[in-house]
């Protein structure tokens, strides 16, 4: 089987801090009262009925006509904020706290070749973990084993590479996690999660973070059929006894074809 990998090292992880916008990364000064607000990244406009959620704390809200909303949620350590709105790309991003000025997210509207694969938050590993690792305080359920696998179709193929995105992605204690000051363990650290496309290996993930771009290929992506996206959790290189997974949470899985 032919193999295509990269090595993936991004660190994503927004310190939000004073009033910001969010939109892919780009920051502006913004007065926005007591309100955070949910916007069309083109247009500027407050976007309605948007769900905003933070799953670690259970908080989840609907912003009003004009895209505002209330994060209430006391927030002290990474988590994830989740935004989903139909017609729109869904977008995450990590914040460390709760400031006391808000928040300005800009989303994007879906257009043709974007395919939404996973919003919802996934848990991957054996739910055997140290509290020191990376944001370990904010897994949010269960796992479900110790890979994530989801088919996808693509109606037509449009003449370039795709990009999988993963929107937000916490629990990796590789050694690039370690030393960047994400994982607290000590004693030992893991492989990375590795992802596949219909069974070729495209990328491992070292570093947790935000919008994780993976280009897949054209030769491996399959048009006018079924084909699937697997991702793989690391595991634990110091335990021999038995298999120890790394537990990993992301969501917001995607794929953009241009």
């Amino acid at each position: 089987m032919k193999k295509i990998f990269c090595v993936l090292f991004i660190l994503f992880f927004v310190t939000l801090e004073g009033n910001c916008a969010v939109t892919g990364g780009v920051e502006k000064s913004e007065q926005l009262k007591n309100f955070s607000q949910i916007i069309d990244s083109k247009t500027g406009k407050g976007i309605p009925q948007a769900k905003v959620s933070a799953p670690a704390l259970k908080f989840v809200t609907i912003t009003d006509n004009d895209g505002r909303f209330e994060l209430n949620a006391k927030i002290k350590a990474p988590t994830i904020l989740s935004v989903q709105k139909d017609g729109y790309k869904p977008f995450s991003l990590t914040i460390n706290e709760t400031g006391k000025t808000p928040l300005i997210i800009g989303i994007e509207k879906t257009e043709i070749g974007n395919i939404s694969i996973e919003t919802d938050m996934i848990h991957l590993g054996d739910n055997n973990y140290s509290i020191n690792s990376a944001n370990a305080e904010d897994f949010t359920s269960k796992a479900i084993g110790a890979f994530y696998s989801k088919d996808f179709f693509i109606p037509s193929a449009l003449g370039k590479d795709a990009i999988l995105t993963i929107g937000s992605i916490i629990g990796i204690d590789t050694l690039a996690a370690k030393n960047a000051g994400q994982s607290r363990v000590r004693t030992s650290f893991a492989s990375a999660p590795e992802v596949y496309c219909n069974g070729n290996k495209i990328c491992e993930i070292h570093l947790n973070g935000d919008n994780q771009k993976i280009k897949i290929p054209q030769n491996l992506i399959k048009p006018n059929q079924k084909n699937s996206i697997t991702i793989k959790a690391g595991k634990n290189l110091f335990q021999t006894a038995y298999i120890d997974y790394d537990d990993i949470e992301f969501t917001n899985i995607s794929v953009d074809i241009q």
